[in-house]
């Protein structure tokens, strides 16, 4: 449970430093885009693992 709740502090890490650098760059910034980008992976990890945990038997 652990590794799954690093990847939850590191989402909204990532989320607030996309909204940070929206804030003073814009919308089409390299480094807005960069950051997206990155949220998107850590989004794609949480998400397989989400799911991985709905396909397992509970009994």
């Amino acid at each position: 449970m652990g590794s799954e709740e690093n990847l939850q502090q590191r989402l909204e890490k990532n989320r607030q430093r996309l909204y940070d650098l929206q804030a003073k760059y814009g919308l089409e910034h390299i480094y807005v885009l960069r950051q997206s980008m990155v949220l998107d992976e850590l989004i794609n990890q949480y998400n397989r693992i989400y799911y991985a945990k709905l396909k397992k038997p509970i009994a």
